[in-house]
């Protein structure tokens, strides 16, 4: 048996799937739900094929050898409580068209928050200009596919009124001052957002998707003897309020003020080499950032990832298997699409230690002559798409957790990881931990404070030694950040156990 606080992997049921219907949609800002895109130039027409068909000639005018369109509408909310009262609540709406040719390896790309047919059309003739020169006439026939549903398509969040959601920050911060005299402060938060896109391609994809998103979190802060310490606890994903049946704002509350009590006892910690076992769950953010960038199939393009050219190697211990997996039901990091049209399905990058394979967009895709994974994501209508990670886990092994902590003589457990710095071109890392204990003669005892693991993550993965049964994937907190553009990711892995990698602390021994 793993530790009683780790949640188990969601595995993924078949997903169902619908057909896409184009014309005017079934709401609009005119009516009271803000869950809902307009995509209607001037307000009074809903974009439908026949618009998009006209513009992607436009964008083709020039002579490219390929077009799309991104159309979106995000609304968004958030609330913050604080000292028994709403400290401050935010709405708002976003909405544009992103147009994008591509001629050769060179891209062309433009975009507009005004959808009036002049403004679009504008847009197009700039995304255009990349391929001045050729060009003519191209005759474009739009049409949709069936795609999955892998979230919650019912009342959105948006739609509930606020009162409601002041009523759970408000249990979460009346649970965190009741679970202890010590716990002095106690803050939420909820930020909630749909967005929906409507993607349109020069080889004849039209395709659809409304995506929920929220997110809660609990601040708590102890204090004893003029010594503060604080503990946090949240989650979400693309799911409605039914979130809180499962994790109820107590739960979080607790989980919070646990944390910051233990932390008061907390000790300074060891530095030196030594054994680590990193806990399921978050801990596969120090994959995420030391290990998936570098398998983003950009940087390996441009050749400035430490994996590039290494396909068929062994990059990582034979215990490891790492995928990039949107098929989660409701997982933070989950697509139906990505942002170019293309379904994402479970793509394995490492397997058995060997390095099999990048996460693509069409352009990576293209270069490489493959298909493209269903990994390109953008922030917004703004912005072009790039290779981004969606949920990237790797996978149980063979070991029991218990064993695992029983082999190691003294170490660290690392259970919480917050913030870290690492350089993607080759793997270097320090991330610092936010909860975790000394393990001697087998066993977790001391709470640990100031502690920063430092390391490599290629080099990592290959040390590898013992791999849990027990895969977790975080509960939807992590946003991922690549060259300025931000888009929400999940993690995931089992216990893991991990030689020779060096703990950064205030004492030495």
């Amino acid at each position: 048996m793993g530790p009683p606080w780790l949640s188990r992997m969601v595995l993924p049921r078949p997903a169902a799937s619908y057909d896409l219907k184009f014309g005017p949609m079934t709401a609009s800002l005119a009516s009271d739900s803000l869950s809902r895109a307009p995509f209607a130039p001037g307000g009074d027409r809903a974009i439908d094929a026949a618009i998009c068909e006209r513009l992607l000639a436009v964008a083709l005018s020039k002579g490219g050898d390929y077009a799309d369109l991104f159309f979106e509408y995000r609304a968004g909310g958030s609330f913050s409580y604080d000292e028994g009262i709403l400290k401050a609540a935010s709405r708002g709406v976003s909405v544009g068209v992103g147009v994008r040719v591509q001629r050769g390896d060179a891209t062309g790309y433009a975009y507009t928050e005004d959808l009036s047919p002049e403004s679009m059309k504008r847009a197009a003739e700039t995304a255009a200009q990349i391929a001045v020169g050729g060009g003519g006439t191209q005759k474009i026939e739009l049409r949709g596919r069936a795609i999955p549903r892998r979230y919650e398509l019912g009342e959105m969040s948006l739609d509930v009124p606020g009162a409601a959601k002041r009523a759970l920050l408000e249990r979460a911060s009346q649970a965190a001052l009741a679970y202890d005299s010590k716990i002095v402060k106690a803050e939420a938060s909820f930020a909630e957002e749909v967005r929906e896109i409507l993607v349109a391609t020069s080889d004849g994809m039209m395709l659809h998707d409304v995506q929920p998103l929220l997110r809660f979190g609990v601040r708590a802060i102890a204090e004893r003897d003029g010594k503060r310490q604080d503990g946090s606890s949240g989650g979400g994903g693309r799911m409605t309020m039914g979130y809180f049946d499962d994790k109820s704002p107590e739960y979080h509350a607790r989980e919070a003020a646990r944390q910051a009590v233990l932390m008061l006892d907390a000790r300074e910690a060891p530095a030196g080499e030594m054994n680590v076992v990193l806990a399921p769950g978050d801990s596969g953010i120090l994959l995420h950032e030391a290990v998936g960038h570098g398998l983003e199939a950009d940087f390996n393009r441009k050749g400035t990832s430490n994996y590039a050219g290494q396909i068929g190697k062994p990059v990582a211990s034979e215990l490891c298997t790492v995928v990039d997996d949107a098929t989660l039901l409701q997982s933070r990091g989950t697509i139906n699409i990505d942002d170019e049209g293309n379904e994402p399905t479970r793509s394995v990058l490492i397997e058995d230690g060997k390095l099999v394979g990048y996460m693509h967009d069409r352009h990576s895709a293209r270069h490489y002559k493959l298909q493209p994974t269903g990994n390109g994501r953008r922030e917004s209508f703004g912005s072009a798409p790039m290779p981004r990670m969606t949920n990237t886990i790797l996978l149980a092994g063979p070991h029991d957790p218990e064993e695992m902590l029983k082999s190691v003589k003294k170490g660290i457990f690392a259970r919480k990881f917050g913030g870290g710095q690492v350089d993607i071109s080759n793997g270097d890392f320090v991330f610092s931990l936010t909860e975790s204990y000394l393990i001697e003669d087998g066993k977790i005892t001391t709470p640990l404070k100031g502690v920063n693991l430092i390391g490599n993550g290629p080099e990592v993965l290959r040390n590898v030694t013992m791999l849990g049964n027990d895969v977790a994937v975080s509960d939807g907190i992590w946003t991922c950040g690549k060259d300025g553009q931000s888009v929400p990711v999940g993690v995931g892995c089992p216990t893991i156990k991990i030689d020779r990698i060096t703990v950064g602390g205030t004492k030495i021994g």
